[in-house]
């Protein structure tokens, strides 16, 4: 889940994706994604639903197996459902399933059914004293489709069942495939006759069995297995999985001649091992292995989760995989800066698709993988969407190979490619320049909690950077009524729609007035909002607002070193680093000096917080600066002795010592100031540590609020004001504000509806205000 996106949105996301999924893929035969991506998306969907359990929903994915059947079939309800498998794709999913089984039924090395997965469609045939009398497809597990006519052509299925013995109802549950010889026939056949090819054999076969014209399915290649059973009615069937296939290979239905009995984990493991290897030489596509508990007893006992038996799991095999030489790495810089190297491939097929391009995923992973251009590589579809190279073939390297590096600059605006501290992403700090993050930073710019420009939406945003009428945040203060006209003009025109009143010769301008006037309006804003709405990395709107209490000043904070945003409290090394690249960039400082020029004024400038005076130390900036091996107290020591930086930055290696430096510390320190950007920054920061202490008030001159040192959480709906207004409020008296309660919480302010922060707060026996103790405080103090 990427970074900035809530649990609550991505599992909404999610669930619209896998619904769409499946309607196309059980109703409208056409698969949008492979079932190996749809399966990563469950899984997602089902780690976050765990993990957020508040957030679960009846009608979730998760809780479903399918879509409802189409309008073209009658509907067949099954007597049992047909749930589907839970998925394993590692040998120790494997082993945990095992591990669970024989924990719950006490037993070592049970015994399992084991088959390949074929990759078809599930379908349930129901036989009535011997004879088929309805076939229909799983659909959403609960309902199906009638298929029986389309069904009663293929000659694998058995229109009157053989022997003696069988039940009076006897539902059997198996795959309708295409095998892959009858695949290439009918595709050869059509390609000759001009017909419609076959994507592959799954679709080939599901398309085939949802013909409304049973003469056209009789005429597709299809075949089919058993590999279950649903309702048995007046009659019994043995206790074993597997002796219950072959009773149903004696009652006349072809069972996978594949199908074994194995032991333990061990037992499956090789299995799994052993099918994959003659994966390429069956006769049928398979995705997997499926593993039962083999004894009936025993699958009652472990029961069902919500869409899935706990005694029953598939293991998916890995993508496929193929060879092919890597040409180029290129780099892409995404919306929102994040920098993916990207591999250029002479050109492989791979699990039938053609593929030159692979992901590369970060600059880590290329060097775990050592991968390097000319290298000879093994490409795989991951999830069978995703290509990316998974190893190289050392063998075939070039002697003349050098190791790939990160480039230093970005190559849409040439700003500085920076790696986030402690993390694998490398952005692009030309946050209000680069190209490449136009769209979002105007959108960020824009919105509510920023410049808040209502009406500027997200195809505005769209149309007025693709036709350049807006190169960075600042043009918008440029727009005239006649730009945002010939935007619509051409946006209309680009997407094939005229509006009626453009036929009838009237252009509908009212709209661009008011968004003009909303633009118009921004240009007066808060110190606050502006910073939150340059779009600086890691800066969220509290980081914003410490920023300008702390400092007060945009002309302060734009030309700051980056160890001085660490006098903030709650700013840290990353942001603080995060900050001072952003201002190091000419092109950002070049736009802000547009934004200024161009009208945007900051109407609530003050002079710093007085309680900046007491981290205005050499020390103090000295432990800021991280120089290694310098302790707090040693960077007290050598400030006794140096009254500034410069002081300090003349001093002979010797005088560190003499000071009361270890003499490593002394050599670290050395060694630190000769690199010639270290100095710099020491030099930049002692000014900056004048030019602060010239302007930081004293602290006796200025008030201490009532609220100094406290931290506040407001849950719930307040009646008198906004949450927001009374945050403001509280902050305005010294309070910070948090999203959490914690035992460091000073006091809960709870409206109407409050939920969980409030129950939070009474377990931890946090002080709780209703809306008129709030009121009655607030006007107190005004």
């Amino acid at each position: 889940m990427p970074a900035t996106t809530d649990p609550a949105t991505r599992i909404a996301a999610l669930r619209r994706q896998l619904d769409d999924a499946n309607y196309r893929y059980h109703v409208l035969d056409d698969a949008e994604i492979p079932d190996a991506e749809y399966d990563r998306l469950l899984r997602e969907l089902e780690q976050l639903e765990a993990a957020h359990p508040e957030l679960a929903s009846a009608d979730s994915p998760t809780r479903r197996v399918g879509a409802a059947p189409s309008g073209a079939f009658a509907t067949v309800v099954h007597a049992l459902p047909m749930l589907s498998l839970g998925n394993a794709f590692a040998e120790d999913e494997v082993a945990d399933f095992v591990r669970r089984i024989e924990q719950n039924l006490g037993r070592k090395d049970p015994l399992f059914s084991v088959e390949p997965k074929l990759d078809g469609l599930a379908i349930s045939l129901r036989y009535e004293h011997g004879r088929f009398v309805q076939g229909a497809t799983r659909g959403d597990g609960a309902s199906g489709e009638d298929v029986t006519a389309n069904l009663r052509t293929i000659r694998a299925i058995p229109l009157q069942l053989r022997g003696t013995g069988w039940p009076g109802v006897l539902e059997v549950r198996g795959e309708v495939y295409m095998p892959l010889a009858g695949f290439k026939r009918y595709n050869e056949r059509m390609l000759a006759e001009g017909g419609k090819v076959l994507a592959n054999p799954r679709n080939g076969a599901a398309g085939s069995l949802r013909q409304l014209d049973p003469r056209i399915t009789a005429r597709r290649p299809l075949a089919f297995y058993a590999y279950a059973v649903g309702m048995v009615e007046d009659g019994a069937l043995p206790d074993t999985h597997s002796a219950t296939l072959r009773q149903l290979r004696g009652w006349g239905f072809p069972v996978s001649a594949e199908s074994r009995v194995v032991s333990g984990v061990d037992g499956l493991l090789d299995y799994y091992r052993r099918i994959g290897e003659r994966r390429d030489h069956l006769p049928f596509d398979i995705d997997g292995v499926v593993y039962k508990l083999d004894d009936y007893a025993g699958q009652r006992e472990m029961g069902f989760v919500s869409r899935a038996p706990r005694w029953a799991i598939a293991h998916k095999f890995p993508a496929q995989e193929q060879s092919t030489v890597l040409e180029a790495i290129e780099v892409q810089i995404g919306r929102t800066g994040a920098v993916t190297p990207v591999a250029r491939l002479q050109p492989v097929q791979v699990a039938g698709v053609v593929v030159t391009n692979a992901t590369l995923h970060n600059a880590d992973q290329i060097a775990r993988l050592d991968v390097r251009v000319g290298d000879t590589v093994i490409v795989r579809r991951a999830g069978d969407v995703i290509p990316e190279i998974v190893r190289v073939v050392p063998g075939l390297r070039a002697p003349d190979a050098v190791a790939w590096a990160m480039p230093t600059h970005c190559p849409v605006c040439g700003s500085e490619i920076l790696r986030e501290e402690g993390g694998v992403v490398w952005r692009c700090s030309g946050e209000l320049t680069c190209a490449a993050q136009r769209k979002e930073a105007i959108g960020h710019f824009a919105s509510r909690r920023a410049m808040d420009i209502d009406g500027l939406g997200e195809r505005y945003i769209e149309d007025l950077s693709d036709f350049d009428y807006v190169t960075s945040v600042a043009d918008l203060y440029k727009l005239t009524l006649d730009d945002l006209l010939e935007m619509k003009r051409r946006g209309d025109e680009r997407a094939g729609t005229i509006p009626e009143t453009v036929k009838s010769g009237k252009v509908a301008t009212r709209w661009a007035e008011n968004l003009i006037e909303a633009i118009d309006r921004s240009r007066r804003t808060t110190l606050e909002r502006f910073l939150f709405g340059l779009g600086i990395q890691r800066v969220g709107e509290s980081t914003a607002k410490a920023l300008a209490h702390w400092f007060g000043d945009l002309e302060l904070i734009r030309h700051l070193p980056w160890p001085l945003f660490k006098r903030v409290p709650d700013i840290g090394a990353e942001v603080a680093r995060s900050i001072g690249h952003f201002f190091d960039q000419p092109g950002n400082q070049q736009v802000i000096d547009q934004l200024l020029a161009r009208g945007v004024t900051i109407g609530d400038a003050h002079p710093p917080s007085p309680k900046l005076r007491d981290g205005l130390t050499l020390a103090a900036l000295l432990v800021d600066l991280e120089i290694p091996r310098l302790t707090r107290l040693r960077a007290e020591q050598l400030a006794a002795v140096f009254p500034d930086a410069t002081a300090l930055q003349d001093a002979p290696h010797h005088h560190f010592i003499s000071a009361g430096l270890p003499a490593d510390t002394a050599s670290a320190l050395a060694a630190w100031l000769e690199d010639a950007d270290n100095a710099k920054l020491l030099t930049q920061c002692g000014d900056a540590l004048a030019r602060l202490d010239a302007l930081v008030p004293a602290v006796d001159a200025v008030a201490v609020g009532p609220l100094e040192g406290k931290t506040v959480v407001l849950t719930g709906t307040l009646s008198a004001m906004t949450r927001d207004e009374a945050k403001a409020r509280l902050e305005a008296l010294g309070a910070k504000s948090a999203g959490s309660v914690s035992k460091k919480t000073s006091f809960v302010v709870a409206g109407e509806a409050a939920g969980s922060k409030l129950a939070k707060a009474e377990e931890l026996g946090v002080e709780v205000w209703d809306e008129a103790r709030l009121l009655a405080f607030l006007t107190e103090h005004e």
